[in-house]
């Protein structure tokens, strides 16, 4: 797709960098050997046996670190705890003493891992494509109609969608009926070309104005339009950065290409409709919306869904971002053969990342 050349992807995140904040442990004259017992949710210093005759060190030092300051990642970290402001103070008499040994090897906190386990913005009945094998045309399609019903039966998205008959262009109508003539089926727009021109030029300004013009839903509509406009507002491209107004026209974007998908599927359209390209952009796009918390509330889960059904309509960016989430954790349960499985996905159609050659080894093989 040509338009991929021009949406750069500027908000690529590095999320998994720096996996330990700097724990402040006194000097000695003596070295310290320090052992660190880790998950995916936390992690602990654990005290070595004691002996008669051993120096007593103070438990501080050991089971009970100095909390990381907030300042040190602004990003998620997978192996931060949070706690109470009582765990942090230094008192001598630590209640970490008193851990049981399943504390320690993690095995009471069955909460953890299925604390994403649910999602507001995941439709309860979604649709659940199962294997790689059969036929590829219907397997795309069951991607599709699963791609139209994250959308159209997300009630998130549904309130935040842009009204056509609304006079400012931005009343909430959540009616999933109402008509729309979107100008998604439009090829080589000439407005939106000029638009793209002045972006690649540098004149962002100038390109923001024609894109809102061509996204507004009481005007061309044009979904792609939304999309692009959606991307200036969340990283400011031309504009003031306005990321609860960028999430209503990417919601707009995806809710109106889902419609035109959905009717092409109904229609007996294996491949979906003329929309499929704006539906595929839209999804993938508010993924990075619900995994960063641009304009909503942040939702792994959510991000994880979004990013798979994009990845299995083609789109390469969504394919290592879902094996990314499979290979972390991140929205769901580890899977390292899923995440090799999207890798090698993403190599095959030239998303090649570097230091990802583990994926190509024979255990990971269908």
């Amino acid at each position: 797709m040509p338009l991929r050349e021009i949406l750069h992807k500027k908000d690529s995140l590095n999320v998994s960098a720096g996996r330990y904040a700097d724990d402040r442990i006194p000097a000695t004259t003596v070295p310290q050997i320090t052992f660190v017992r880790s998950d995916t949710t936390s992690h602990e210093v654990i005290r070595p046996p004691a002996f008669d005759g051993d120096v007593d060190h103070p438990d501080h030092q050991y089971l009970d670190p100095v909390p990381p300051s907030p300042s040190h990642r602004k990003s998620f970290n997978p192996f931060r705890r949070s706690r109470a402001p009582s765990e942090s103070s230094g008192s001598t008499t630590s209640p970490t003493r008193q851990r049981r040994l399943t504390h320690l090897l993690h095995l009471d906190r069955a909460g953890t891992r299925t604390s994403s386990s649910s999602s507001v913005n995941v439709p309860s009945d979604l649709l659940q494509v199962n294997g790689d094998k059969g036929d590829e045309q219907e397997r795309e399609a069951q991607w599709e109609r699963r791609a139209t019903v994250l959308v159209q039966r997300n009630p998130q998205l549904a309130a935040s969608c842009l009204s056509p008959t609304s006079p400012t262009g931005f009343g909430l109508d959540g009616a999933p009926s109402r008509s729309r003539s979107s100008s998604v089926n439009r090829v080589n727009d000439p407005g939106e070309d000029e638009a793209i021109r002045l972006h690649e030029a540098g004149d962002l300004e100038r390109s923001t104005k024609m894109i809102e013009c061509l996204a507004d839903p009481n005007g061309a509509n044009n979904a792609l339009s939304q999309v692009l406009f959606g991307l200036a507002l969340r990283h400011g491209w031309g504009c003031t950065p306005d990321p609860d107004r960028a999430i209503l026209y990417l919601s707009a974007a995806a809710s109106n290409s889902a419609s035109i998908e959905s009717e092409a599927l109904q229609a007996g359209m294996k491949k979906g409709g003329a929309a499929k390209g704006e539906l595929v952009l839209a999804i993938f796009e508010l993924g990075n919306c619900f995994r960063n918390g641009w304009g909503v509330k942040k939702d792994p889960m959510a991000a994880r869904q979004y990013y798979e059904t994009a990845a299995n309509l083609g789109d390469t960016d969504a394919m290592n971002e879902v094996a990314w989430c499979y290979l972390e954790g991140f929205g769901g349960k580890k899977d390292k053969f899923a995440a090799a499985k999207y890798y090698r996905l993403a190599e095959e159609k030239g998303s090649k990342l570097m230091g990802n050659s583990w994926i190509w080894k024979d255990k990971y093989n269908p």
